[in-house]
């Protein structure tokens, strides 16, 4: 188990135009070749954007693209066509495939926060695509097929135990709250990563919502 606490991202954004980031994993100016990726997961970024501010249409390739929102309003709009607002406890998951442009943006009157991952796909190519699910709920685990990856949402109660999958990587994310895991506890913004988990279970501290991805070797 490999754990990086919340204060351990690098830091990144535009502070000036209302958008602060704090990456996972190595990262334009950050490069650290030893924290390239873990299992699919190339990028885990929590991003906090002021109202009205985000990021211009840009570009995007052979990315499996999954965000969730903590707080506030999302606002997406995307090449192919799709335009959407993605609200706290909604998947979204765009797959750039052979291309796609995007642009994101705090359309909102308050703070927007949200957690963006990318996914390296099993094949490169294809056509991109986007969906979006409304409320997804604890005991649907959400499927990127591109990615050969599984994405589990646990919202917990105070003293409730939730297993780990086992898997050949699980990445867990704490979004708000405090969990314990084996003897380290992960409060929110903490992640571990887990080689080849087998038997184990997280107890939650107090009232408290995570991330797992279920990833192949």
């Amino acid at each position: 188990m490999d754990v990086r606490r919340a204060g351990e991202r690098y830091p990144g954004g535009e502070p000036e135009a209302g958008i602060e980031t704090r990456h996972a994993f190595s990262f334009g100016p950050h490069y650290d070749p030893s924290n390239l990726r873990f299992g699919a997961l190339i990028a885990c970024n929590e991003e906090r954007l002021a109202p009205g501010a985000g990021f211009d249409e840009h570009p995007h390739s052979h990315t499996e693209i999954v965000t969730w929102v903590i707080e506030g309003e999302l606002t997406h709009r995307d090449s192919a066509g799709h335009e959407t607002v993605v609200r706290p406890g909604d998947v979204q998951h765009l797959s750039a495939a052979g291309g796609v442009r995007h642009v994101e943006r705090n359309s909102g009157d308050g703070p927007l926060t949200f957690l963006q991952m990318w996914l390296a796909p099993l094949r490169p190519g294809g056509e991109p695509s986007y969906e979006i699910i409304p409320g997804i709920a604890d005991s649907t685990p959400y499927a990127v097929p591109a990615a050969g990856a599984m994405l589990h949402v646990r919202r917990l109660s105070t003293g409730e135990r939730t297993a780990v999958p086992d898997a050949a990587s699980v990445y867990v994310h704490v979004i708000r709250g405090a969990v314990l895991l084996l003897s380290e506890t992960l409060a929110a913004g903490d992640s571990a990563r887990l080689t080849a988990p087998t038997g184990l279970a997280l107890l939650s501290l107090t009232a408290t919502e995570l991330l797992l991805w279920e990833m192949p070797r």
